[in-house]
């Protein structure tokens, strides 16, 4: 079965709902495939403070309100679907499901968004949202007058610690090795701030608590020593990885595998537009996501248009 659509839009996180928001107010025939969880990164935060107009709420409930405003103007939702092969380079763009559906169009927008790196140790996703962050501008206000753990030595981890002593009482970074990767600048800043304390060598090797997080276990590598921590909260920035496994080959991907798209959100594929967390770029916040899918929204129209 085959369905014929104005737009195809991967991916329901921030920027998807908002280019499937715009899109369809502008009386595009607009689908949207979704192989996760509504939402994408909104749903793993557990209150959302910094969103303009909206003084706080709760990172599912603002995904829900995108999905409900999308579909109030006309946007097709596909959810919990598993895409088998994309065909994007002709003038009319094709997505195949697993189960064999196929879904046409003229343009299409990439926002299958991405994920931070995880640890991957016990307690990490219990405690995701409810001790366990992985944005220091989404959630360092929640940890005001506590103690935190920042996880890693390049740049996102010094400079988030950095950011992080404006609200908690101190910070202790935990890194695997004897030095760090971040530019020298952000490590003397660092090092300089009376707030941050340091645990090198160091891996952390589980998360424990009850309802919310409260404590950790840690290993010093060289002698191989386990001890525990109390503490209200981690921060983990040890990368973040673009989820563009399926689309690698089909769009020209830089060396961390994030899509490059110029400043209208165009790939160098006509008629193909990508947004939000997938691409390259510095910043990934729910409202630079929002921006995203709205320019490429904008300039999906102008190129169906044109």
């Amino acid at each position: 079965m085959e369905e014929k659509f104005d737009l195809i839009i991967i991916g329901a996180g921030a920027a998807g709902l908002t280019a499937g928001i715009y899109a369809s107010r502008a009386k595009l025939n607009t689908v949207i495939l979704n192989e996760g969880v509504i939402g994408g990164q909104m749903v793993l935060t557990e209150e959302v403070a910094n969103y303009p107009g909206v003084e706080t709420t709760k990172g599912y409930m603002l995904a829900n309100t995108m999905k409900v405003q999308a579909k109030s103007f006309g946007c097709k939702l596909k959810s919990n679907v598993k895409i088998r092969e994309y065909n994007l380079k002709g003038e009319v763009k094709s997505v195949i499901l697993e189960d064999g559906r196929s879904f046409r169009a003229d343009a299409v927008i990439l926002a299958p968004g991405g994920r931070p790196r995880s640890l991957n140790i016990p307690g990490e996703d219990t405690f995701k949202g409810t001790g366990i962050s992985y944005c220091a501008t989404c959630d360092g206000d929640f940890f005001t007058g506590k103690e935190v753990i920042v996880v890693g030595g390049g740049n996102s981890a010094l400079e988030e610690a950095v950011a992080l002593t404006s609200f908690a009482t101190k910070v202790t970074i935990v890194h695997q090795f004897d030095h760090f990767q971040a530019f020298e600048h952000a490590v003397k800043e660092a090092k300089s701030n009376p707030k941050i304390e340091f645990i090198m060598e160091s891996e952390l090797r589980g998360f424990f608590g009850n309802e919310k997080l409260e404590k950790v276990s840690i290993e010093h590598l060289p002698s191989e020593k386990t001890s525990e921590m109390n503490v209200d909260g981690v921060f983990i920035f040890i990368g973040y990885l673009p989820n563009t496994e399926s689309i690698k080959g089909h769009v020209p991907l830089n060396d961390r595998n994030e899509i490059v798209v110029d400043s209208d959100m165009k790939t160098t594929i006509p008629g193909v537009f990508a947004a939000g967390d997938c691409i390259a770029k510095k910043y990934r916040q729910v409202t630079t996501a929002v921006a995203d899918g709205t320019i490429a929204a904008l300039s999906a129209s102008e190129y169906l248009r044109g």
